[in-house]
């Protein structure tokens, strides 16, 4: 839907007043159900619970798990443990269905689980088991699965009862009777190749190397694994290689998304995942530790200056802000660079950290020197005098050499400590560099006049 604009919310705000039920109907079930998740999100909340009745009971499931966040809290908040069970978690994939469980407070969670029959039930309970963060936690039971020794009538017939669970056919997983994974196969194959309904897959089937995951391994590994070989469903297995489900990839898409908000976020200076509409007590909460600590980094770069008796040198106070600036910039630009790395899967291993550490000397030496003669130029062109203009001028280069080995190691060190590295691209960097760098500035500004 792509005109969704404030005259059409009127329209549909004023035909909920007007309980024109069959316009409305008719209206939101010929959308596609994101495009009724973006109309629910900006409605409101009497207003979505009003149209969400109205909404065809096999669409519900998928409308809701596009809803934002606080949206579709507030509206699972509104609806009977049974109408979750049946209206939404029986109509959609089962990976969905756990992430929606997993919203529910506990108790509640374990009455809505009760109302599914056995086989959701357990299946469901089967992914809520494994951890958040990993391959088990992303992936969906639904898929078409065929044993090695069925022949071909029976494997079709098997895949027709199979597909009743499944949205869309990604692939067909080849497995034995121990229920193995050893392979896939094609359709094509299947259905133009057989000479007889009575051929096995065993003949049909040719092994190759298809990629699949381990069920605890991290959900990073899936998003590179599918990136590198450009697949659209991956399969889950356990240690003894059983098939177990498969992720498709709808589902890296949105891990990734979630990554980058996170990413963004915490080097934004955010402790917490927040949006704009949150309440002003998870605003607060989520902005306040790093600003706290920018408040005491900015004491920290006060107490520097008065260490150095600034009024021995005043005009030296005029090049603070720059300082400051470059060693910061340059110390993010840094940081930046080695949290792409590490996020695409390239993890420097301990034997490349010296030459990665050159590199980057190498790339801010070349950048401070030009930096630094444009400075000293600069100064002595402006009248700030030879000796300051050189005392600004070595101190750059030294700090633009330090932020960025220091803006290379931060985040190595983070990752191999298994912290997020993204908090070295925001103010930790930052307010640790105006901190140095100041230091730096003012010894070789004490130097300079001994």
């Amino acid at each position: 839907m792509e005109d969704l604009n404030r005259a059409y919310l009127e329209v549909l705000s004023e035909e909920i007043a007007s309980r024109k039920d069959d316009v409305l109907r008719s209206r939101i079930n010929e959308l596609h159900p994101a495009d009724v998740a973006e109309i629910l999100d900006r409605l409101e909340e009497e207003e979505v619970r009003y149209l969400w009745r109205l909404i065809d009971r096999e669409e519900r499931g998928d409308v809701l798990i596009e809803l934002e966040e606080d949206v579709r809290e507030t509206l699972l908040a509104n609806l009977t443990n049974r109408e979750i069970a049946e209206e939404v978690l029986e109509n959609i994939d089962s990976d969905d269905a756990a992430d929606v469980v997993a919203e529910l407070p506990e108790d509640r969670a374990e009455q809505v689980i009760q109302q599914l029959d056995n086989e959701d039930r357990e299946d469901l309970l089967t992914l809520l088991r494994h951890p958040e963060g990993t391959a088990g936690a992303l992936m969906g039971t639904e898929l078409i699965r065929v044993e090695l020794d069925w022949t071909v009538s029976h494997a079709i017939r098997e895949m027709r009862r199979q597909a009743e669970d499944v949205e869309t056919v990604h692939s067909v997983y080849v497995v034995n009777a121990a229920g193995q994974l050893l392979g896939r196969l094609s359709l094509k194959r299947l259905l133009l190749t057989a000479t007889s309904t009575r051929n096995t897959i065993r003949d049909l089937f040719r092994e190759d190397d298809t990629r699949a995951v381990k069920v605890d391994e991290p959900d990073e590994k899936v998003v590179q694994l599918m990136k590198k070989y450009d697949l659209v469903a991956l399969p889950v297995v356990d240690d003894h290689n059983r098939l177990l489900g498969r992720i498709t990839i709808d589902d890296v898409v949105d891990l990734m998304e979630e990554e980058a908000e996170k990413d963004y976020q915490l080097a934004s200076g955010l402790s917490d995942d927040v949006e704009s509409d949150d309440s002003l007590w998870d605003l607060t909460r989520a902005r306040l530790p790093w600003l706290l600590i920018g408040l005491f980094g900015g004491l920290a770069g006060a107490y520097v200056i008065g260490a150095f008796h600034i009024e021995r040198f005043p005009s030296m106070a005029l090049f603070i802000p720059l300082i400051a600036a470059m060693g910061g910039n340059v110390g993010v630009q840094s940081a930046a660079i080695v949290v792409q790395g590490l996020a695409a899967g390239r993890s420097p291993k301990d034997e490349r950290l010296v030459p990665r550490l050159l590199k980057e000397f190498s790339v801010a030496l070349l950048n401070g020197a030009i930096c630094s003669t444009v400075i000293l130029c600069a100064g002595v062109a402006l009248g700030y005098g030879w000796n300051l203009s050189l005392t600004v001028s070595m101190a750059l280069i030294a700090v633009i050499i330090f932020a960025a080995l220091f803006g290379t190691f931060v985040p190595l060190t983070l990752d191999r400590f298994k912290i997020d590295p993204a908090l070295a691209t925001g103010p930790f960097i930052t307010t640790a560099n105006d901190i140095i760098g100041l230091i730096i500035y003012f010894g070789i500004g004490v130097l300079m006049a001994a």
